[in-house]
């Protein structure tokens, strides 16, 4: 699996997590089963760090989404913010610019245009924090 449809992998079972109240091992068992998911290192490393992390990263969100708050946000934003600002934080071997850009590539492909602007916005905000 490409890093691209690993970091795709990882939004989806954040999204996922982000309407169930399993643990993360529960929610990849079910993912394995129900469509042959087979994570590797970057997936298992990123839903873990990712739903560990939730409250630190939505205080970042929320520092830098100046006039929103974290509930007006939509739930694929928030997930795609979270994928990649804990990408901009905790991996170093992936540029801040290809998490930003991969993130916007996610807002195209599963929510609008103007989502992915908003996301663009935010995180090119966090990148200059960091």
């Amino acid at each position: 699996m490409t890093r691209r449809q690993a970091r795709e992998e990882a939004f989806i079972l954040i999204f996922e997590k982000e309407f169930n109240n399993n643990d993360v091992d529960e929610i990849l068992a079910a993912a394995a089963e129900a469509r042959d998911l087979a994570p590797d290192e970057y997936v298992n490393a990123v839903f873990s760090g990712v739903s560990g992390s939730i409250a630190e990263l939505d205080g970042i969100i929320s520092s830098n989404a100046i006039g929103w708050k974290i509930g007006r946000i939509s739930k694929t934003s928030l997930c795609i913010l979270r994928l990649a600002i804990y990408e901009m934080k905790y991996m170093s071997d992936i540029p801040v610019s290809v998490s930003i850009n991969e993130a916007v590539e996610l807002c195209k492909k599963y929510a609008t245009e103007n989502d992915a602007s908003f996301v663009n916005g935010i995180l090119s905000s966090v990148a200059k924090t960091l």
